[in-house]
């Protein structure tokens, strides 16, 4: 159909299915200026993924998908502040960050709500292949159709963030939904010639989860959570959220089974329903994450294997500010708190009261956070310590990081609640 007013050009084409689109894509596609790089053929899943896998085959290059994650503003879900990639990439959109009024904490909040997704699908759709490496490549981003370009805009930046030289975004039309189950196959059969040596899961520390599943009955609602509990065990860690899907974090899990394999019983629980977790509001009412928090630890003690266990709190972002909000209370029967990245700030009007012995676990980069933690530190009456990880940024993804994270925690909780005696603080 030609536009005799703008003399503009659009051809309508029919395809067959996306195999014949990906066939005539890349016929395009031979055309286009790579600027002379090597290319690699990025699909986004999943319905890119049948038309890229016709493109690679075609300019016989590499295949693998770019898998991204929206983040989404709190109380607008489909407008998108930013956006995370694969190695701990993260884009922000500071026209909507500032046009919302949201800023750097409400971005770190979200991507660790979208982080554990984006790993889990990552390592769904490789099957333990490594991603290729585009640095210093032309990147041809395949989708099978641009509606808003939110997608689409977002691989472009993760794919730059990531090194590439070039990126050219590709797509023909739009077509029905493409199963996880095409994606794994296709990807597959396109390993003989990208396949590297097996890599692990970005969520895999070598800390399996373990415990059964339960429900915690915590005033109108019923959460749910996971409690392990070892054989001995000398106390119990809750963990606490930002999100408020403590059970479902791969960092959390981890932590966990290290503190389990130290004799440590954990309640990994949903400070929130599914439901409250897309209500920024509830994300931030400390005084009702403190006091589910509080219903936990009652139900906690009430379980016949830990009635006299000593209690610790093991908090992140948000999370972190119930767990000291609920510490700070007078019946509150916690020995000793574990912040991790978190937000004590948020608790400041009761941080004088909280008794127990306190760790701030916080990444050497995490600036923002890092000087956050430090004024809550200088308002807490109580024992407490400031631990600095080396080289860290907020969510701990670098290599050890985690790790580290963990022998921290266990350390403390270890020295606090296995005895009375009083310990010297731990050193990353």
């Amino acid at each position: 159909m030609r536009d005799t007013a703008g003399g503009a050009e659009e051809v309508f084409v029919n395809f067959r299915d996306r195999k014949d689109a990906g066939r005539r894509l890349a016929e395009a596609l031979r055309r286009a200026d790579c600027g002379g790089y090597d290319v690699v053929v990025l699909a986004l899943p999943r319905g890119g993924v049948p038309v890229a896998f016709e493109v690679a085959s075609a300019l016989r290059a590499p295949l693998d998908v770019i898998v991204v994650r929206k983040l989404g503003v709190p109380f607008q879900p489909e407008l998108a502040m930013g956006a995370i990639g694969e190695e701990g990439v993260r884009v922000a959109n500071k026209d909507v960050l500032h046009m919302t009024g949201l800023d750097a904490i409400d971005l770190q909040v979200a991507e660790g709500r979208e982080r554990v997704e984006l790993g889990r699908r990552a390592g769904r759709y490789r099957q333990g292949r490594r991603r290729i490496d585009v640095a210093g490549r032309c990147a041809v981003i395949v989708d099978d159709g641009i509606a808003t370009g939110s997608s689409a805009r977002a691989a472009c930046h993760v794919a730059r963030a990531l090194g590439a030289a070039r990126i050219v975004l590709a797509a023909p039309v739009a077509f029905s939904q493409t199963s996880d189950d095409e994606v794994i196959a296709l990807l597959r059969r396109a390993a003989p010639a990208t396949a590297g040596p097996p890599a692990p899961s970005p969520v895999d520390h070598g800390v399996r989860p373990t415990g059964i599943d339960v429900e915690v009955p915590s005033r109108e609602v019923t959460l749910k959570g996971r409690l392990a509990v070892p054989t001995p065990s000398f106390g119990a860690v809750v963990f606490a959220h930002g999100s408020g899907s403590s059970r479902l974090s791969a960092r959390n899990q981890m932590v966990a089974g290290v503190l389990n394999q130290a004799g440590l019983s954990t309640l990994l629980f949903d400070l929130l329903t599914t439901a409250e977790e897309s209500d920024r509001a509830r994300v931030f009412d400390v005084r009702l994450l403190a006091d589910r928090l509080g219903d936990a630890t009652r139900w906690l003690l009430g379980q016949p294997d830990l009635r006299r266990a000593k209690i610790g709190y093991f908090g992140a972002s948000t999370g972190a500010a119930a767990a000291l909000w609920a510490a700070a209370q007078p019946d509150c029967p916690v020995t000793a708190v574990v912040s991790r990245g978190g937000r004590p700030d948020l608790a400041a009007p009761v941080l004088a009261a909280v008794t127990a012995s306190t760790l701030l676990i916080v990444g050497e980069r995490d600036k923002a956070v890092l000087d956050l933690n430090r004024r809550a530190a200088a308002a807490l009456r109580c024992e407490h310590h400031v631990a600095i990880v080396p080289g860290a940024g907020h969510l701990f993804e670098e290599p050890g990081a985690l790790e580290t994270v963990a022998e921290l925690a266990r350390d403390w909780f270890s020295a606090k609640m296995a005895s009375d005696a009083v310990e010297e603080p731990p050193t990353p």
